[in-house]
């Protein structure tokens, strides 16, 4: 069996994924911190409130979901065993990360629809 021209040693494997765990904690630190102070939103109404509320939360959760997505592939990326699995692997994030884009844009936008249209 032929060497692979490119690996990587066990030791640099376990590195980055420790790396990729570690940036992982430190992130969900932030996102938490984050959401507490997305939270904590005052609007001049209570409606205005609840709206912006609203889109940051949903902004906030569509943010975490993506990080964890690219902490996901980083992860994979760490174990893969060749460079045409971390072509696959890349391929695969891209075209998962433009579904999840195009949902979460429709989302934010029937929300800001459903906000400035007047209550009847």
């Amino acid at each position: 069996m032929t060497k692979a021209p490119y690996e990587v040693s066990p030791e640099m494997r376990d590195f980055a994924e420790k790396s990729v765990d570690q940036a992982r904690k430190a992130f969900d630190g932030f996102i938490g911190a984050a959401q507490k102070a997305a939270g904590s939103v005052e609007g001049s109404t209570a409606t205005a409130q609840t709206n912006v509320k609203d889109m940051g939360a949903k902004a906030m959760t569509f943010a975490h979901t993506s990080v964890n997505a690219a902490f996901d592939l980083a992860n994979k990326m760490v174990k893969a065993k060749d460079i045409n699995e971390i072509f696959a692997l890349q391929t695969e994030y891209v075209k998962a990360q433009m579904a999840a884009i195009q949902g979460h844009a429709k989302e934010l936008g029937e929300t800001v629809q459903q906000a400035v249209t007047p209550k009847k």
